[in-house]
This record gives C-alpha cells, structure tokens and sequence, in this order.
C-alpha cells in the first residue's frame, strides 16, 4: 500500500468519533473498486471492528489488485450488478451506493448504459433495503444534479437548468432521477435512504486511468508536466479529500435525515479550474506552464459555477480536515511515490 494512503487512514482511524457504532455490522458497498469505495472499505476493515464487507463487484480481479491479501476479509460477489438479485445477499445493516460510470467520454458515447445503470441499480437496491429493512442507505449523487445558471452560495434546495436534449446530460438527469426515487422510498416506505452530492473528489489511491480534473492535474505536476486545458477553465466549483469525504458520508449514513440529500466538499476550496491549475503551478510546479488549447470534443459538462453551501452537512457536526493545500500535496506526493 502506498505511504500517502496508509498515512490517511491511520489519521482516520485516530479521529473517527462513531467506530462504536459501527462494531459487528453487516455493509454492503457497491462501486468497491472505485476510489470512494475502496477508501471507505479500507477504512472500515482497518477500524477493526468487526465489520463484515459485502462487495458485489464487476471484475474481481480489479478488487483483488487493490486489496490483496485483504480480500479475505471482503465477501466479494462477481456479478453484473444491473441483473443480481441482492436478495441473496440476506440481510445488512448498511448500504452504501456508489456504483456509476464516472468516464465523461463514456457518458457521451454511451449514454442510455449510463442513465440505465445509475437509475436501474438504485432501484434495485431500494427494493432490497426495503425488503431486509436496512438502518442506514447512502445514495453517492454529483454536484452535477445542480446544473448551470444558479449563482451565489448553492444550498440543497437549489436546482439549475439542464439540457435534456444533451447526450452529457444523460449523467445527471439519471442521478436527479435517481435521488428522486430515494426521496419517494424515504416517504413511501420509511426506507432510510440518505443523499450525498458529492463534489470533485480525489486522494491516494485513485486509478492511474481516472482523468478527472484533480488528478490529471497533479499527475501533470508531479512529474513536471504542462498543464493542459481544453476548455476556458471558467467552471469554478470546490473539491474534497477522500477521507474528508468518507467521515462526510459515515456521518450522513449515522447521523443524516431520511429522505434529505446532503452536500460532500470543502466550501474552503471553490476556484475555478484555471485558477486551481495556476495554484497548482505556483506552489508546486513552477517550472511548468498552464496553457489553454480548446477542444470542444472531450464531453466536459457545460461551464457552471457550483459554489457549494456545506453547511447542512456540517450541521451533524462533520468539519473537513484537508485544505486546498494539503489535498494537492498528498495526490503530487502520491504520484510521486508511484
């Protein structure tokens, strides 16, 4: 395991306030070999709890490449998660849902599998939490839900506009959709499912092919590289860490309302792109340069400016631990150790 995540989450072990709440529970986590996924199974494992994993998972040798021997410990199920039948999983305490295509390209290029997976597996997990009567469900839904045209401070109330007649749309009209369905189970059926809109998310452990904006980023700084912009880097909007977002979501999980949807960021860090790829340079990589060369066919999302309001999720007493500093220091220094 990498020095920067074994870092990260013995610092979350030493200041995670409910890991009593957690002993002898039963979790189900889709999306396992993702970045999210995978750092909260880490987490939960290393809490020594006794916390039994359940991962129903697409490729069992991705699981097994992050985990390793650790894999003992997880009771994976390789599986096409849009047709398994979660009943036979029996009964859990917890389900958290994060499964999702997250690959702009393939949102643009494959846009009915997108919204079909987004919407189809929250369905069938709703059905099933319903069913064996779960005490906790967290939904992962985008900031991208908000959509374009909102200004100022973005509460949870708040809703933009978005293009139905846009293939990139096919992402965040199914995860509207999909938190919809949540909010109908948590009123229909008392299901305690909670939504968590995350913003952009990066940490030591992502994917070497995941090219999201924090990661090419500091991947390009790491090794001194230019930074690339295809776009006018106008879009502003805040990050998180990984481990920040994790005690967001435990805490939403715990201590969240049923029914409510939640905003996952540090509010500390809006910026626009640009600006984040020129404090990238300036404090990590002067010698490489930020250029700008458009290119209107990477499927970006339409320029927004999310300045997302963190202060309902704070309300449960979760407090962000990483700045904008320390996220882009750890992802160079992992990097680098890579």
């Amino acid at each position: 395991m990498n020095d920067v995540l074994s870092k990260d989450i013995e610092q979350f072990i030493a200041t995670f306030p409910f890991r009593h709440e957690l002993r002898d529970k039963k979790v189900l986590v889709t999306g396992a070999t993702g970045l999210i996924g995978s750092t909260l199974i880490h987490c939960l494992l290393a809490l020594n709890e006794n916390i039994g994993i359940i991962a129903p998972v697409r490729n069992m040798g991705k699981l097994k490449a992050i985990f390793g021997e650790k894999c003992l410990a997880i009771d994976a199920k390789e599986c096409d998660l849009e047709t398994y039948d979660y009943n036979e999983i029996g009964d859990v305490d917890y389900i958290f849902h994060f499964a999702a295509p997250t690959a702009s390209n393939f949102m643009v290029t494959h846009p009915v599998e997108t919204a079909n997976a987004i919407y189809g597996i929250t369905d069938k997990l709703l059905r099933y939490a319903r069913a064996h009567k779960v005490l906790g469900f967290v939904f992962l839904s985008s900031m991208e839900v908000y959509g374009s045209g909102l200004e100022g401070i973005i509460t949870e109330d708040m809703q933009g506009y978005l293009d139905i007649q846009n293939v990139r749309s096919s992402y965040p009209i199914a995860k509207r959709a999909a938190e919809n369905l949540c909010y109908l189970y948590a009123k229909e059926y008392a299901v305690p499912v909670k939504i968590a809109r995350l913003a952009q998310t990066s940490g030591a452990g992502v994917d070497d092919n995941d090219n999201r904006i924090i990661n090419q980023f500091t991947r390009l700084a790491s090794s001194k590289q230019d930074i690339i912009l295809h776009s006018t880097g106008e879009s502003a909007r805040p990050s998180c860490y990984t481990f920040d977002c994790i005690t967001a979501l435990l805490y939403i999980i715990l201590k969240g309302n049923d029914g409510d949807a939640y905003n996952v960021a540090n509010a500390a860090t809006y910026m626009s792109v640009r600006s984040f790829a020129e404090y990238i340079r300036d404090h990590f990589a002067p010698s490489i340069k930020v250029v700008i060369d458009i290119n209107d066919n990477m499927g970006y999302a339409p320029p927004s400016k999310l300045n997302l309001s963190t202060a309902k999720l704070e309300a449960l007493g979760w407090k962000p631990q990483y700045n904008l500093h320390d996220l882009i220091q750890r992802m160079v220094e992992y990097f680098e150790k890579k």
